[in-house]
């Protein structure tokens, strides 16, 4: 007997061993294998712009990360050191981050053995009629009652040890899961850095569409001053005869006009300071201070140079062809996933414990139990739902390729976008100043005309008409300018990743 049972453990602790080596089995499934991003050998190469629209030659170097300095504006560069700390997004983007990490340790546990202690001091009756009393009625007919009434008196029953389970992963199922699940971080970290890309950029936005609001109303107030100065002196000098009724009321038409644009600039410029507010986590007005006009900076009078870095590094840069790539990545792990599921697991089991009725005997050695073992599981018949799920599994994954293809082609759509929008603002820039500088030269003259009598107060209306407008397109035009080199380092991807997976 001694021999069978020695032969009984020695074949257990076989199989044991030759489960354990199984599971180092190369996992089922697909492999990822990173997809190729095709790239221009520079910037110039892929584009739809006319070759007439000349862009400014790219500084050397890969784009900043904190490309907002470029400006120069101290009070843009606290509000973006402020707003990466508080927005309340980004607040939720890195909870998300979080999440997907913890989750990740929440699969991986599946890979390591689960042990539970258990323990119980249960008082129980058992029936005098229950199923295992059946034999009474073959061995003891006559005394059947008593015994079973004997057997059926209350009684404490002591019970304590561990039960410990381990799933043999033979066909990668864990791993594939788990594979997923670094993914899913990878693709959190990357929608992180998309989130704080996309805060910077709508902070800078905001602000610079404030700033150029705000000179644009200093601009109209100044221009109003002075054509309220103009119109009261044509007035008297219509009293007096020396000006006609016409020029006159052409004057106040245009002062007039003037002054119906100053309550839109006011909307925007409020409207502008509330969206920076949001960004913030704050309400309303409690950036008075730092947004006030007179806090603004003197713009630089040339607009600032970008820098590009390498075309190949776009897809390691842009957070969304990251985010793309994780997402495939995941997609693929989820097929090895669900293929495992097609073949039979194996569960590894162990339990050992101490089971008596007596108290006194709880300790004894002889109170003892265990038992140890594999347990198999064989799918045979599931109506389809398996192999239905690799092939939805394998769909997905086409379907990630293609928006990871359709991410990559979108971003040089956006790149090329944006380099031929900066660049043309900045050659309309030129010709409005140029144009800016014209008209204030012919109204100048004519206003030393009309001092000379050469010409009337019409010809001196159409020509500060016209010097107004000009110099009103040209703010606007810088403001426009700098927006698209926002759009630029937005279409690029910023700067450094910061997210370290």
């Amino acid at each position: 007997m001694k021999n069978i049972e020695n032969f009984r453990t020695q074949r257990t602790l076989w199989l044991l061993s030759t489960t354990i080596m199984l599971s180092a089995c190369t996992a089922v499934g697909p492999d990822y294998k990173v997809p190729e991003v095709s790239a221009p050998a520079n910037w110039s190469s892929w584009t739809s712009a006319s070759a007439e629209l000349a862009r400014d030659k790219v500084a050397l170097g890969a784009p900043e990360q904190k490309w907002w300095a470029a400006f120069q504006d101290s009070v843009l560069d606290q509000l973006e050191h402020r707003v990466l700390e508080t927005n309340p997004d980004l607040k939720t983007a890195l909870l998300h981050y979080e999440q997907a990490r913890l989750q990740r340790n929440v699969t991986a546990s599946q890979q390591y053995p689960e042990v539970k202690l258990q323990g119980s001091a249960i008082r129980q009756r058992q029936s005098e009629y229950a199923v295992g009393d059946r034999v009474l009625d073959v061995t003891a007919p006559n005394n059947r009652d008593t015994i079973a009434k004997s057997l059926s008196e209350p009684f404490v029953s002591y019970q304590g040890g561990f039960d410990a389970s381990w799933e043999i992963d033979l066909w990668g199922r864990v791993r594939r899961a788990v594979e997923a699940a670094d993914a899913d971080i990878a693709n959190s970290a990357a929608l992180l850095d998309q989130t704080r890309l996309i805060i910077a950029s709508d902070l800078a936005t905001a602000y610079v569409e404030l700033r150029t609001t705000q000179r644009l109303l200093q601009l109209t107030r100044d221009d109003i001053v002075a054509l309220r100065e103009r119109t009261s002196m044509m007035e008297s000098r219509s009293k007096h005869g020396l000006a006609n009724d016409l020029d006159l009321e052409r004057q106040r038409q245009q002062l007039a006009d003037l002054e119906s644009q100053t309550p839109p600039l006011l909307e925007q410029e409020a409207q502008a300071k509330n969206r920076i507010c949001l960004l913030l986590g704050l309400h309303p007005g409690e950036l008075a201070k730092e947004l006030a006009a007179e806090s603004a900076a003197a713009s630089p009078s040339v607009l600032p140079q970008y820098k590009l870095g390498v075309p190949s590094e776009l897809a390691g840069r842009r957070p969304d062809i990251r985010a793309a790539e994780a997402r495939l990545h995941q997609a693929t792990a989820a097929i090895g996933e669900a293929k495992a599921q097609l073949y039979p697991s194996i569960r590894l089991g162990a339990r050992f414990g101490l089971d008596s009725y007596a108290s006194d005997k709880f300790g004894d050695w002889g109170s003892r139990f265990w038992s140890i073992g594999p347990s198999l599981d064989l799918p045979i018949f599931d109506g389809g739902r398996r192999r239905a799920t690799v092939v939805l599994r394998e769909l997905r994954q086409q379907e990630a390729a293609i928006e990871f293809q359709r991410t990559v082609l979108r971003a040089w759509q956006e790149i090329d976008d944006a380099l031929t929008a900066y660049a043309a603002e900045q050659e309309r820039q030129q010709r409005l100043l140029t144009k800016a500088r014209s008209s204030a030269d012919v109204y100048r003259l004519a206003q030393a005309r009309e001092r000379s009598g050469l010409v009337d107060s019409l010809s001196v209306i159409d020509a500060q008409r016209t010097d107004l407008q000009a110099r009103r397109d040209a703010v606007s035009s810088e403001g426009r300018a700098r927006l698209r080199f926002i759009s630029i380092y937005k279409a690029l991807g910023g700067g450094v990743a910061e997210t370290s997976e």
